[in-house]
């Protein structure tokens, strides 16, 4: 006969959930924390830039053509994917989180109209496809580019261009060039491949953790509130080739070969000269090697030597056309600080950011980032496999914490950050209960995209 618990003491199972719960009220509070706080300093200083902080969006209730699309899929996700997630073969899952993904992020693009959802996002005055015309001829133009970083030269860079190593433009650059012309074709390209990146992460996942993890985790890297910027932003762009940088060097140390290695550096080195602040994903790539450190200890000379070769491929090139990494970076600081960023107070962002962060996460990655902080608590109890993804999204963490204190992202870090963003997520593959977590994460997403025009 089992002994019914006292009613004053609580079960592991339950006071973990009461647990999950408490932390998601608090990533509530730090929220709307910022948005008061936002509110008083905009309307009275005048200093943040941004219209509905902490995001960078004008409020703006409306329903468009992609609205009937998000709510099934959101529905389907909920009702289906956790079963699916468990049933499907493998590569048939890679496939279906894939294609649920691209369902998911179009429809919430689509909300807002083709042409204010997709096809203008990339053609407004800040953005890349503004400066094609100045790119006749890519090599003069590569050697040319830092002369127009800083504010008061000659036909200085819009900011995103300025803000970024100019691989960032010349990907728009050669779309034009075969023929892709116009925002909808760089919408199209950034909502696809930014796409790709769940399917990165769950690769990783799999070969650092197991398979059960990254299936429990598929349908949350699906229903990312992420999406809502992932569409159609060059940011989600970005997101992917660092996500595909991790999964490659995930294969090189745990897989039969050590060539999936010069992928990874290969594609860390185009990261790089996507966005300065992705260098920050070594953190991230160290947390591999540490986690794949018998294969690395094995065959160490040739690991070593095909992730630096890779890695030096496309900063060689850039820097034999011209361009100097660095002193690119140095002239950002110092526009930077010429324009917004250097009016917009540390103090209020430093926090703000975070809370941009629990916005683009949902609250279902809260409760999963809870669960992993709880897992070295446990570390006698834990499976090796939870150790594993535990260390893996506290490594993408740190990161995004390290970008933070930085003071070089001080606002729209709902987009900047989603790089950092899609390695988080794998934390609900903790979570019990998933349609309900699942349900928050989708409510979230599309109460964003209807309420907010997430302009940047």
């Amino acid at each position: 006969m089992t002994r019914a618990p006292h009613p004053d003491r609580q079960t592991p199972r339950s006071a973990g959930r009461a647990a999950d719960l408490l932390a998601v009220l608090a990533a509530a509070l730090l929220v709307l924390a910022a948005v008061l706080v936002g509110r008083h300093l905009q309307d009275t200083y005048r200093n943040l830039f941004v219209h509905w902080p902490p995001i960078f969006a004008d409020w703006d209730p409306h329903v468009g053509p992609g609205t009937p699309a998000a709510l099934l899929v959101a529905v389907a996700v909920v009702a289906y994917g956790p079963n699916l997630a468990l049933r499907l073969p493998w590569r048939g899952l890679l496939g279906a989180a894939w294609g649920a993904c691209l369902a998911w992020t179009w429809s919430l693009a689509l909300v807002d109209g083709w042409q204010r959802g997709v096809a203008g996002r990339l053609t407004s005055p800040n953005e890349y496809l503004t400066v094609i015309g100045r790119w006749h001829d890519i090599p003069a133009t590569l050697r040319d580019f830092t002369h127009h970083i800083v504010s008061g030269t000659p036909e200085p860079w819009p900011a995103h261009i300025a803000g970024h190593p100019p691989a960032a433009t010349l990907t728009f650059v050669l779309l034009d060039r075969i023929g892709l012309h116009g925002g909808g074709w760089a919408g199209a390209w950034c909502i696809t491949v930014g796409s790709t990146a769940c399917v990165a992460v769950l690769v990783a996942v799999r070969a650092l953790a197991d398979e059960r993890l990254a299936r429990r985790a598929a349908p949350f890297l699906v229903m990312a509130p992420a999406a809502v910027w992932v569409g159609a932003s060059a940011d989600g762009y970005f997101a992917a080739v660092a996500a595909w940088t991790v999964a490659l060097l995930a294969l090189a140390v745990t897989g039969r070969s050590v060539a999936w290695a010069a992928g990874a550096g290969l594609l860390y080195g185009l990261t790089c000269y996507l966005s300065y602040g992705l260098t920050l994903f070594a953190l991230i790539g160290a947390a591999v090697l540490v986690l794949g450190r018998r294969r690395v200890r094995e065959r160490p000379v040739l690991l070593a030597l095909l992730l630096v070769a890779g890695a030096a491929v496309v900063p060689l090139v850039f820097t034999l056309a011209g361009f100097d990494w660095w002193q690119g970076y140095r002239l950002l600081v110092t526009r930077y600080y010429q324009g917004v960023g250097g009016t917009r107070p540390y103090g209020y962002w430093v926090w703000a950011n975070l809370a941009c962060t629990v916005v683009v996460t949902g609250p279902a990655t809260v409760a999963g980032l809870r669960r992993a902080a709880a897992v070295p608590v446990r570390r006698r109890t834990a499976p090796v496999a939870e150790k594993r993804l535990a260390f893996l999204v506290g490594a993408a963490l740190l990161a995004l914490l390290l970008a933070d204190l930085s003071g070089m992202s001080k606002a729209e870090t709902e987009r900047i950050w989603l790089p950092f963003a899609m390695w988080l997520l794998p934390a609900c593959a903790f979570l019990p209960r998933p349609r309900v977590w699942l349900t928050a994460q989708a409510l979230l997403g599309l109460l964003v995209n209807h309420l907010l025009f997430t302009g940047w």
